[in-house]
């Protein structure tokens, strides 16, 4: 009898183990559940960019999505390196970064040239650095990804993406641009437009890339839109750290001092909302519409046109703006990995 419960007692402790091993496996991301994205940013004129390009990398850290590319999308001089000084701060200086010198490409950045001082303060040696064009960086990155497998996040121009569809085959891949995008992407989140209706920076400066990208876009597109990000307010707890070490910390500081607004405490975080719907569940912090397509005018403003046919998406606000401003501030604080 001894025996016997001895026994039982063993084959419990092994079905515990099982159990317990086969959450862990749950548990753990597989290279097949994390999120691949190419990351496509205008990184100024405003500074919510900082923002997201921190919530890239912290969860990156968390190993929820893996960063294939970040890349440029306005053609300021200083908008390429900015990206790499916060690539480099949270510890991945060989990530790719593109520039862009298309001529529809808006060349600006803000009036308090906030980006030139975090790269003399943190590494003013990449001020006088080359880089490789955004799209050849989008064809390199994108033909050796598996098919249906990358996401592109864009919280800038439309520049890009409008010239990735135009590319034709070259020394990366024989498929043009439009049927690389069809063959390795999965889907495109992008931080654009205003819902039902509305007129948006990021379209309207470059209106016809944004018209061109939208109406050719093979892959379904979610939107998060104007009125998203501007409610949700950020960026206080970090810049209150005040933290030497941290572009972000003086970034976002450097903003609220001198930024046009000046004695801004917080920022909206239209930039961040599109990297947090992209690297998780979109519908775990809004509600999603029903399909549609997101409509341009000549002016560059917008309107929403229902069909189920179609396969554009934008989000909506569910919880009260502080239960999203609560957790964008706290990624907002993740520090490099070690």
């Amino acid at each position: 009898m001894k025996k016997n419960t001895k026994a039982l007692k063993i084959q419990v402790m092994i079905a515990i183990l099982l159990i317990t091993c086969a959450y862990c496996a749950k548990a753990t991301p597989s290279d097949s559940t994390i999120t691949k994205i190419i990351f496509d940013t205008d990184m100024g004129p405003d500074y919510d960019d900082i923002g997201a390009i921190t919530l890239l990398h912290a969860f990156a850290d968390k190993k929820e999505i893996e960063i294939l590319a970040t890349v440029a999308s306005d053609a300021h001089k200083s908008i390429a390196p900015t990206i790499e000084v916060y690539n480099r701060y949270f510890n991945r200086p060989d990530l790719p970064v593109g520039y862009t010198q298309n001529p529809l490409a808006p060349n600006f950045t803000a009036s308090n040239n906030w980006n030139e001082k975090i790269i003399q303060r943190f590494y003013p040696e990449l001020l006088n650095k080359s880089y490789r064009p955004s799209v050849e960086i989008y064809r390199e990155v994108l033909a050796k990804q598996p098919d249906n497998s990358v996401t592109i996040v864009t919280v800038g121009f439309m520049t890009n993406v409008s010239e990735l569809l135009k590319s034709k085959g070259d020394k990366y891949s024989d498929l043009n641009g439009l049927e690389l995008v069809k063959r390795k992407v999965k889907n495109w989140v992008a931080m654009a437009g205003g819902f039902p209706q509305g007129k948006e920076f990021n379209i309207h400066e470059d209106v016809e890339s944004s018209v061109y990208a939208f109406e050719h876009f093979p892959k379904p597109i979610l939107f998060t839109g104007f009125e998203i990000g501007e409610k949700i307010k950020t960026g206080a707890k970090v810049a209150t750290l005040n933290d030497s070490s941290s572009p972000v910390s003086i970034g976002y500081k450097i903003n609220f001092e001198t930024y046009s607004k000046e004695g801004e405490k917080v920022r909206s975080s239209w930039d961040q909302t599109a990297v947090l719907i992209a690297a998780r569940n979109p519908e775990q912090y809004f509600y999603v519409s029903g399909p549609g397509r997101l409509k341009l005018n000549e002016d560059g403003s917008n309107y929403w046109e229902p069909s189920d046919s179609a396969v554009h998406r934008f989000i909506i606000h569910k919880y009260p703006y502080k239960h999203i401003e609560e957790q964008i501030d706290e990624l907002m604080l993740h520090k490099p990995k070690l």
